[in-house]
């Protein structure tokens, strides 16, 4: 066997690997008297199949088995001979091969840039902290009590109007038929609180207690129950009693209602969950400014594949243009997709100008920059991810399902992949707190709305623009308000 290095151009290598056919047929004949000894076949005793019987049968498998295995240890030879760190996954391609003549094949692979880890010890990171606002509660426990109001009859009789509540009975029909789910019996459903699909709500004002009406809604295309998606519904609906919003009350009895002891144990709840999601917040804030005080070091070439994939997933999210794309093609698709690979589907930055597409490329360049940078950072420092890690977070998440928990663990058991996934995120915060370990820190108090201002990406000319590496997080959400639990039918938005 031969390699031989073809290619060196940035981060891309290219080797040729020939293995003579001589070395093939010795690992054919190897394979083939192995067989022989062992191969079970009517008519002969174990071990006394004659030769040609067996090279009759299994050649042409003993064969592809023993070229994989020459590819395999061609690979391994140009990438350890090399001493090559992969950035990716390699590519072999046999290039020509005939029965009796040596085989030659190609391997191209993209290595890992060479990355400066910038002095941990003089990076500066400010970390953002906030000072408990009991404001912040009592505004909390206001609109809590708006929404969980207490209710009465009306007084008097009269057409339902919008903020009344509606005690309802309905059947819910697509071409004549009930369908799962659009039924439901002594409902409470405030009008106007747009929690129905659009149409319901505004159908049943103006009628009165103890009609029945008919209406005619059309659900969205977008509708989470896919066989109901787009489809013209008739729901026939009665209307049992209409009912008035009491003033709110902040009391031991709201409380109670929410399930508390008293008041101070909502309070007390309520400031919890205040606390969590500025924790949250804050711990976000302060990854970005971790990433940001890290794009300040030395920029360095990024692996081809990890950057065109990148790339697409920036241009998807910046270029409207790309989602219709991907609703269309999900439309045109709901078939079978053996042809699928031979469809020409427009770039995911069509219609994008120069401007738009140079940020995308330096928020692509960024995000991967970043996320090899902290790759390094935790392989020069020891950090990895234990079985106790990821265990402890596959229970985290399947407690975020309750009742489904054992079907959540499940699912991690059976998909290896998915629990790789979760070990991603856990490294990146491990790095993460190492990094805000070694760095000067500097806490800064901040308020609610520098928390929650919605960030942005910056994209500067000579270093790449993104504020997060390849792990993408959702910007976080200011607190708001949780209402009572309900039962609400199938039917609603």
């Amino acid at each position: 066997m031969n390699v031989s290095e073809t290619k060196s151009e940035g981060l891309l290598r290219e080797y040729q690997i020939v293995i003579t056919a001589a070395e093939i047929d010795a690992e054919v004949s190897k394979k083939l008297e192995e067989i022989a000894t062992t191969v079970k076949m009517p008519g002969f005793r174990p071990g006394k199949v004659p030769m040609s019987v067996v090279k009759s049968r299994f050649s042409d498998q003993v064969r592809g088995d023993a070229i994989k295995a020459a590819l395999d240890e061609g690979a391994r030879q140009a990438i350890e001979g090399n001493d090559l760190r992969l950035a990716s996954q390699p590519q072999v391609d046999i290039k020509s091969y005939e029965d009796g003549k040596d085989l030659e094949a190609s391997l191209a692979c993209e290595v890992m840039p060479a990355i400066t880890i910038p002095d941990l010890g003089k990076v500066s990171v400010d970390r953002p902290k906030i000072d408990s606002d009991p404001k912040e509660v009592e505004e909390t426990l206001g609109r809590i009590a708006d929404e969980n109001r207490p209710t009465a009859p009306i007084a008097k009789a009269r057409a339902a109007k919008s903020g009344d509540v509606a005690m309802i009975d309905f059947i819910g029909r697509i071409d004549g038929e009930d369908f799962d789910g659009g039924t439901a019996e002594g409902h409470s459903l405030e009008l106007g609180s747009n929690s129905f699909i659009p149409g319901f709500e505004d159908g049943i004002v103006g009628a009165k207690p103890g009609t029945t009406i008919d209406v005619p809604v059309t659900f969205p295309e977008d509708y989470q129950a896919a066989h109901l998606a787009g489809k013209l519904a008739v729901f026939e609906v009665k209307l049992n009693e209409l009912h008035e919003k009491a003033d709110a009350s902040i009391d031991d009895e709201l409380a109670t209602r929410l399930g508390f002891e008293n008041l101070d144990g909502l309070k007390g709840a309520i400031a919890e969950q205040i606390n969590g999601q500025h924790q949250t917040a804050l711990r976000q804030m302060t990854k970005k400014n971790v990433l940001d005080a890290l794009a300040e070091g030395d920029a360095f070439d990024v692996p081809p594949s990890l950057f065109k994939q990148e790339y697409e997933s920036v241009a998807r999210a910046m270029n409207p243009k790309a989602a219709e794309q991907d609703h269309d093609h999900d439309h045109d698709h709901g078939h079978d997709h053996d042809h699928d690979h031979g469809h020409d589907h427009p770039a995911v930055d069509e219609g994008m100008d120069d401007d738009a597409k140079a940020e995308a490329e330096a928020v692509a360049t960024r995000r991967v920059r970043l996320g090899l940078l902290i790759t390094e950072i935790g392989r020069e420092n020891n950090i990895e991810v234990t079985e106790e890690d990821t265990r402890r977070a596959v229970f985290e998440e399947a407690r975020r399902y309750p009742g489904q928990e054992q079907m959540v663990l499940e699912y991690f058991q059976k998909n290896p992949q998915a629990t790789q996934q979760i070990a991603g995120p856990i490294f990146e915060d491990k790095v993460i707190d190492f990094i805000l370990e070694m760095a000067k820190v500097t806490d800064v108090t901040i308020d609610t709305d520098t928390l929650y201002a919605a960030p942005e990406e910056a994209a500067p000319a000579k270093k790449a623009a993104a504020k997060k590496p390849v792990a993408k997080k959702a910007a976080a959400k200011k607190p708001a308000a949780k209402k009572a639990a309900a039962k609400k039918p199938a039917a609603k938005k």
